[in-house]
């Protein structure tokens, strides 16, 4: 009797194990609303895997363009580019299809972001 209850308890430990190593998957355009202290934008960020945890990508907004490297761990997201000589770093949290988070400058100030990523066909 202990054997099957042992056993089970292994593979439910297992499960919760592998299902906690799952990063969020945010491949897609999305589209940004962000407040700071310089005011506020919309920028865009087409986002893609590199593999389960890395990303790349492009920004396009009121600062210009750039190419974007990031990281998902779980549903934690880090999106980083450098324009006009400032590092321009976005953390937060994936939920779906939506992010939200703060937003850091460089020296230009710092602010919050929130992002719905654009539904395909639109």
């Amino acid at each position: 009797m202990k054997k099957p209850i042992i056993l089970l308890a292994f593979l439910m430990a297992f499960s919760v194990a592998c299902m906690a190593q799952q990063h969020a998957k945010v491949d897609g355009k999305w589209l940004m609303n962000v407040e700071t202290t310089m005011g506020s934008g919309s920028p865009t960020f087409v986002l893609k895997h590199v593999n389960d945890s890395t990303l790349s990508g492009n920004y396009t907004g009121a600062l210009g363009e750039a190419e974007v490297k990031g990281t998902v761990n779980g549903n934690k997201i880090r999106l980083e580019f450098t324009i006009q000589a400032n590092m321009i770093e976005y953390t937060g949290t994936v939920d779906g299809d939506n992010m939200k988070g703060i937003v850091k400058l460089g020296t230009m100030g710092e602010g919050s972001f929130t992002g719905k990523r654009e539904k395909a066909g639109n």
